[in-house]
């Protein structure tokens, strides 16, 4: 009956976001221009998404395949991930579908007011929110039932086994559309700044330059698409480890379904948060979007005390994890905002950096993006200390652990409506650019720069999430997976662990440096394209013929789909083939109480989590902050558009973009697969 009621929620959820498609789809979309130029970014990002899930179908089936001849995983675990994998494309692909549909029509609404342009910017934005948790917590439930059969003898092995194929699913999808994604909108939108805004000298967005449609394609497909399945990952992931640890830790049914019920409240609360700030749009957008996200996380606190109250088998305690994790990832929202928001001071004196041009501005962001990591990284320590404490973690590990777990899906609880406040952000950016590119008048532009402005903030508060709750699930799953691998103790004082730990802190860096150079070299690319169309088009920059805006898609896509493969095979590979080393190396040893594959893949773990999240972070805010100074000077502070420091913090914006948007936002990824894939194959380690 309550697993009946969460599947409820989740339906109403799909039907909520049904219901804001089917009214953005009815707004009027604006004049030809206005729809040819949407039209034009539409077709980009679906052609992306058709080749690039090409690529992912053939890594599903080999994985699936796998799975299935795997004597001691099998057929349920495979045709798990399978669902775990359509589900996360699914939610991208109608995010995305959406968000196209909707960002000429958020442009025509700006015609008219901004109230009127942030409902429909923000409805497109809720579409992908809703999908997100609808699809996750339907898919989980639906596994769940099919595999138990409400049999409680059966809850371990579906939850330790069965449905953690789900989130391998989600996390292997996830990694390669945020990778490819990412490496498309950077290499585009390094592209057509570097060329058309610091050598061509026009604006942003002017139709001129050939790079503009991939550029508005590149927010589509990495901000909305890669960003929903990543979030999408990110949620699933944290109800499924604490499902499995709620069953470990109480050791009765109520505990595996607790963590449902919770996202269930969540997606009440995520509804709730969403029409407020539907209802009481005002010309405040900021302040409008944080009532909407604070009155759902109202309700949620409310819901939760009223659930844990009533179900009497579940320790008070862990109501309290829930709320310190959701006071969390508010406290990590306030903190992102304050370090990239253009209202608060570090990001003002990040732009005044540019004065003195690109290099002080560069080393300007690199110290601010450091220096806010460390109240992010203390929030996510106070709360996993208090979490594993308040749910009894002194007298319990695996209910400190469960503790923590549920913390992780309390941050999570209400993703429907703060993805909708992140993902409105690439429509708002997308309505700018048509703005620009049909020839409105400049007061539609100021409207949209003032959507666009505040989506740059919410855009990192949403990265900021997705990290701080990735430290969170990750923790939970390496506790499963200490627990299923026998390990009790990870004795320092042995070399096989240390080594596992510094190839673990390195993983992350070498993820970063594929990912970064991947960008550059698409990059380069695109800038050689673009100057070549400038240099063989005449008139092309008077205005008086049209660039070949589809070669430069085209030449976005190639760079991304065939560079997005090795940093996405790191992250499957890497637990699996020091596992199995280190696990022949203490055979060959001939002293079987040596430490072996799963020691050693208990350090990476350990090690990837401890400096990824720092990583992670770092390049997350100071990419935010770089955009957002730039931002600052384009508004006519610091000479404004054209002067010296606009030039420079172009360049700063350039070096941050792949760091926010590829880099930054893929490491979570990374460190939950790398836990997932361990302990699913943890039997090929022992």
């Amino acid at each position: 009956m309550i697993i009946t009621l969460v599947i409820i929620s989740a339906l109403l959820a799909l039907g909520v976001a049904a219901f804001l498609a089917l009214r953005n789809a009815r707004m009027d979309p604006g004049n030809e221009k206005m729809r040819e130029i949407s039209h034009a970014i539409q077709q980009g990002a679906i052609a992306f998404l058709r080749r690039e899930y090409n690529y992912l179908l053939v890594f599903a089936a080999v994985v699936f395949l796998v799975l299935i001849f795997t004597p001691q995983l099998g057929w349920r675990t495979a045709i798990s991930f399978l669902v775990g994998a359509f589900c996360s494309a699914l939610a991208g692909y109608i995010g995305m579908r959406v968000a196209t549909m909707s960002n000429s029509r958020t442009t025509q609404a700006a015609r008219t007011s901004l109230p009127a342009a942030l409902r429909v910017g923000f409805s497109a934005g809720a579409v992908t929110g809703l999908c997100v948790v609808g699809l996750g917590v339907l898919g989980i439930s639906a596994l769940f039932l099919i595999f138990t059969h409400g049999n409680i003898a059966l809850f371990a092995d579906a939850l330790g086994r069965d449905i953690l194929g789900f989130s391998l699913g989600a996390s292997s999808i996830a990694l390669f559309a945020r990778v490819g994604g990412g490496i498309y909108t950077k290499a585009a939108d390094v592209g057509a700044d570097l060329v058309g805004k610091l050598e061509a000298g026009i604006p942003e967005d002017d139709p001129r330059n050939p790079a503009v449609i991939a550029d508005n394609v590149g927010d589509n497909v990495g901000d909305v698409a890669g960003m929903g399945a990543d979030l999408f990952e990110s949620y699933v992931g944290s109800i499924i480890s604490a499902m499995l640890l709620g069953f470990l830790a109480l050791k009765i049914a109520d505990g595996a379904i607790y963590p449902l019920i919770i996202a269930g409240i969540g997606i009440v609360a995520s509804l709730i948060g969403i029409g407020w700030t539907n209802l009481f749009t005002s010309r405040n957008p900021h302040q409008a979007l944080r009532n909407g996200t604070f009155a759902g996380a109202i309700v949620m606190i409310g819901g939760a005390v009223w659930v844990t109250l009533a179900m009497r088998d579940i320790p008070n305690g862990i109501l309290w994890a829930i709320i310190a994790g959701l006071l969390a990832g508010i406290l990590i929202g306030i903190f992102t905002e304050y370090y990239t928001s253009p209202t608060y001071a570090p990001t003002r004196q990040l732009a005044h950096t540019a004065l003195t041009g690109p290099a002080t501005n560069i080393l300007g962001g690199f110290s601010l993006g450091m220096y806010s990591a460390v109240p992010s990284l203390l929030t996510v320590a106070a709360a996993i200390f208090v979490s594993f404490w308040v749910a009894g973690g002194f007298n319990s590990v695996l209910t400190g652990l469960f503790g923590i777990a549920i913390a992780a899906v309390g941050m999570l609880s209400t993703l429907g409506v703060t993805l909708a406040v992140d993902a409105y952000g690439p429509v708002a950016d997308n309505a700018g650019g048509i703005a620009e590119m049909a020839g409105l008048p400049h007061e539609v532009r100021e409207i949209t720069d003032s959507l666009d402005a505040v989506g740059n903030t919410t855009a990192a508060i949403g990265k900021g999430f997705a990290i701080g709750s990735a430290a969170l699930t990750a923790l939970a799953f390496f506790a499963a997976f200490t627990s299923k691998a026998g390990i009790t103790v990870l004795d320092l004082t042995r070399p096989v662990v240390i080594v596992g730990l510094f190839i673990g802190a390195m993983l992350p860096f070498l993820f970063s440096s594929l990912s970064l150079r991947a960008v550059g070299l698409a990059a380069q690319d695109m800038i050689e394209e673009v100057r070549r169309q400038f240099r063989e088009i005449p008139g092309l920059l008077e205005g008086k013929a049209r660039g070949n805006h589809m070669r430069c898609v085209d030449i976005a896509t190639r760079g991304a789909l065939h560079r997005m493969v090795a940093p996405g095979l790191l992250a499957v590979l890497a637990p699996i083939v020091v596992g199995v080393l280190f696990k022949y190396i203490r055979l060959l040893s001939g002293n079987p109480s040596a430490a072996g594959g799963p020691e050693a893949v208990g350090g990476l773990l350990a090690g990837a989590m401890a400096s990824g999240v720092m990583i992670a972070l770092f390049m997350a805010n100071a990419g935010g902050a770089w955009d957002n100074a730039k931002k600052y000077i384009e508004r006519g502070n610091l000479g404004g558009k054209g002067s010296e420091a606009h030039k420079a913090a172009i360049v700063g914006d350039t070096v941050g973009d792949p760091f926010k948007d590829t880099a930054g936002p893929s490491l979570n990824i990374l460190l939950k697969l790398m836990s997932i894939v361990s302990l699913i194959f943890v039997v090929w380690f022992q």
